[in-house]
C-alpha cells in the first residue's frame, strides 16, 4: 500500500527455456547486412514454439522495424548493438498508433508490439535510432499534426487517419500498444525519431535500470500513455525533451478514448538534462491518478516536477505523491503546476479545463534553480487541495501561487534573490506554517 492511497502490483513476465540465437537464422552483425528479415523470422519462430528467449551475440545488428509477438524475449548480450535504419520507407506499411495523443496510422515505431501478452527487451547492449535524419520532420509536420489534431473534431474515424509520409509524423522508437506484461531492462537506449518509450494502453508493465540519451527535438524518455499498473526504476536520462512524461490523450480524441494513467510507480531515477524530470500532460485528456515519485535526483536541465495542461484539455490530474527528490542547476522551475501550459502546436477548439487536485510534494531539496515554485490554476477551474511540505530550495524568484482553493505550505524554507518572495493570487483557503523566504 503505498502513501497514497492507492495499490500497485506489477510481475515479471515468465517465458519458457527454450532459447534461440540470431545468427541460427542467417543473421550477420557486420552493421551492414539488412537484418529486418532475420528478427522477423527469429520471432515468429520463437513466437510459433510457444515462446522463449531470442539471444541476440556481440556485434552491430542493422535492421529495419522489429515486430514483437507474445512470449518473445529479446536479450542483448554484452557488446551487441542494434543499429535501425534511416530509410523512411523501411517502416511502411503503416500501424495502429497513438501520436501527441491522437489516434492514427503511421510508421511503424522502431520497435512496435500490438496484442501482445509477456514480451520483453533487456541485457546489457544498446539500440541505436539514428534519428537525426528525421529530426528535421519537426520543422516541417506543422500540417500533418493539425490535420491529425483535427480529425475527431472533424468525426474522421480512426482507420481513415492514415499518414506515413515524408515530412509527416516521426515514429517513436518502441511502443507496445494494447499489451500486457512487459519487461524492458538493462539496456542502453541512444538517439530515436522522437519519444524513446511510449506504452499506449498498456497493463502490468516493468521499465528498470536503463540509459537513455537522446538529443533530438521531442526525443522523451518514458512516455506512459493511458496505461495501468506500471514500475519504472533506476534508470539515467539525458534527453532532448521531458524524462518521464505521463500522458493519457488529447483534447477530443483523448475524451473519446477516455482511459486514464494509473497506479504508477516511479522510484530512483536520476536526470542529467530534459525539460522536465518527471512530467505529467500537456497529453492528459483521459485522467492521471494515483502516480506515486520518489527518491530521484534531477541534476541539470529545466525543470524538476512538471504539471502542464490547458484550456481545451479537459480530462483530471489527482493522487499524486511526489517525495524525497533532490533538484539542482535547473533553468526554469524547480516544482511547476501549470494549467496556463501554452507550448503547443495546434490550439484546442474548445475551451473546456482540465482539473488538477489532490496532489502533495514533500521533502524537496535543491539549489541554483530559476524559479522554484510555481502553481498556476485555472480563475474558472482552480486547482483544489495542494500541499507543499519540506521544501528547500534556493534560486532568484520567490513562490508564487494563482487560483488555487486549499493551498497548505509546511517548512517552505527558500532562499531566493528576489524582493517579493511569495506572491499568492486568488488563492482560497490558504494555510502556512513554519514557512519562511528569504534573500
Amino acid at each position: 500500500m503505498l502513501k497514497n492511497n492507492f495499490e500497485i502490483e506489477v510481475k515479471r513476465p515468465e517465458f519458457p527455456d527454450m532459447e534461440f540465437d540470431l545468427k541460427e537464422f542467417g543473421g550477420v552483425p557486420d552493421g551492414n547486412f539488412d537484418n529486418t528479415e532475420v528478427f522477423a523470422e527469429a520471432i515468429s519462430s520463437c513466437h510459433q514454439a510457444g515462446g522463449g528467449t531470442i539471444n541476440i551475440p556481440a556485434g552491430i545488428w542493422y535492421t529495419g522495424p522489429i515486430h514483437l509477438k507474445s512470449n518473445v524475449h529479446l536479450k542483448l548480450e554484452e557488446g551487441a548493438v542494434i543499429s535501425f535504419s534511416d530509410n523512411f520507407e523501411a517502416y511502411l506499411p503503416v500501424v495502429f498508433t497513438r501520436w501527441e495523443g491522437n489516434e492514427c496510422y503511421n510508421y511503424s515505431p522502431l520497435i512496435y508490439a500490438q496484442d501482445c501478452e509477456n514480451i520483453a527487451i533487456t541485457g546489457q547492449g544498446k539500440l541505436l535510432g539514428n534519428g537525426d535524419k528525421w529530426w528535421p520532420w519537426k520543422q516541417t509536420q506543422q500540417a500533418a499534426a493539425k490535420e491529425l489534431y483535427d480529425a475527431e473534431f472533424n468525426e474522421i474515424p480512426v482507420k481513415e487517419r492514415i499518414f506515413g509520409r515524408e515530412e509527416g509524423l516521426r515514429p517513436q522508437f518502441i511502443q507496445p500498444i494494447n499489451s500486457k506484461n512487459i519487461l524492458i531492462e538493462g539496456i542502453t537506449i541512444v538517439d530515436g525519431p522522437m519519444w524513446t518509450i511510449h506504452p499506449v494502453y498498456c497493463e502490468n508493465t516493468i521499465i528498470r535500470d536503463l540509459k537513455i540519451i537522446t538529443d533530438g527535438p521531442n526525443t522523451d524518455g518514458i512516455n506512459p500513455d493511458s496505461c495501468k499498473n506500471m514500475l519504472i526504476e533506476d534508470c539515467d536520462f539525458e534527453t532532448g525533451d521531458d524524462c518521464i512524461a505521463i500522458k493519457s490523450g488529447i483534447n477530443e480524441d483523448g475524451r473519446r478514448v477516455n482511459k486514464p494513467t494509473e497506479n504508477l510507480l516511479i522510484r530512483n531515477c536520476r536526470a542529467k538534462e530534459g525539460h522536465g524530470g518527471v512530467v505529467i500532460g500537456s497529453e492528459m485528456s483521459g485522467g492521471v491518478k494515483n502516480v506515486h515519485v520518489h527518491d530521484c535526483v534531477f541534476n541539470g536541465g529545466e525543470r524538476g516536477v512538471r504539471l502542464k495542461s490547458m484550456r481545451g484539455r479537459g480530462g483530471c490530474v489527482e493522487n499524486l505523491l511526489f517525495e524525497n527528490i533532490e533538484i539542482n542547476n535547473l533553468r526554469e522551475e524547480g516544482i511547476i503546476l501549470n494549467m496556463y501550459y501554452d507550448a503547443t502546436t495546434v490550439e484546442p477548439r474548445s475551451e473546456m479545463p482540465p482539473l488538477f487536485r489532490n496532489i502533495t510534494v514533500r521533502n524537496i531539496k535543491g539549489e541554483n534553480i530559476e524559479q522554484p515554485v510555481v502553481l498556476r490554476g485555472l480563475p474558472e477551474k482552480k486547482m483544489k487541495d495542494i500541499t507543499l511540505e519540506n521544501i528547500a530550495l534556493s534560486g532568484k524568484e520567490g513562490l508564487r501561487a494563482s487560483n488555487l482553493d486549499g493551498l497548505y505550505l509546511k517548512n517552505i524554507n527558500l532562499e531566493v534573490e528576489a524582493e517579493e518572495q511569495f506572491k499568492f493570487k486568488n488563492v482560497a483557503n490558504l494555510n502556512i506554517e513554519k514557512s519562511s523566504c528569504r534573500q
